[in-house]
C-alpha cells in the first residue's frame, strides 16, 4: 500500500529535517533564529518571546538560540525602548548577509533537486508549497 498524500507530506518534512551533519545543523539553527528575528522585526518589536513564538519553541530554547546567534555576530540584544528590563533582538548586517546566503543556497538545492523538471512543474510545485505554508499559518 502506498503512502497517502498526508503521509508523504510528513515523510518529506522528516526527510529534510534529518539531512544535516552536526556542522550544518548548527549553521541551520543560526539561520533559523536569525531569519525568525528578521521576520518578527518586520512586524514589530522582536523580543525573545516573539522569536520563540515564530520558531515554535519555548522561551528558554529561543533565548539560547538568540544568544548563540548574537555570539556569532548575526543578532544583537538591546534594552527595549521604554522598558530596560525587556530585551529586543536586532539583526546585524552580518545576519542579513547570512540570510541572503542561506536563501541563495536554498534556491541552488531546489534547482538541483528539480533538475529535468519543466518550468511549469517547478512553478506548480512552488505554488503548492506556498499554499500549504499559508494555509497552515493560523494568522494567514
Amino acid at each position: 500500500m502506498s503512502a497517502g498524500p498526508g503521509q508523504a507530506l510528513f515523510e518529506f518534512v522528516r526527510h529534510w529535517s534529518r539531512r544535516t551533519t552536526p556542522d550544518v545543523g548548527e549553521q541551520g539553527r543560526l539561520v533559523l533564529v536569525t531569519e525568525a528575528a528578521y521576520a518578527v522585526s518586520r512586524r514589530g518589536p522582536a523580543t525573545i518571546n516573539a522569536v520563540a513564538h515564530e520558531i515554535g519553541i519555548d522561551q528558554s530554547g529561543a533565548s539560547r538560540l538568540v544568544k548563540d546567534a548574537a555570539a556569532a555576530g548575526y543578532l544583537e540584544l538591546r534594552s527595549a525602548d521604554g522598558d530596560a528590563r525587556r530585551r529586543q533582538v536586532g539583526v546585524t548586517d552580518a545576519g542579513v548577509e547570512l540570510i541572503e546566503q542561506a536563501h541563495a543556497w536554498q534556491e541552488e538545492v531546489f534547482a538541483r533537486l528539480t533538475e529535468g523538471w519543466s518550468e511549469r512543474r517547478r512553478t506548480e510545485f512552488h505554488k503548492a508549497m506556498v499554499s500549504l505554508v499559508e494555509r497552515s499559518n493560523p494568522s494567514g
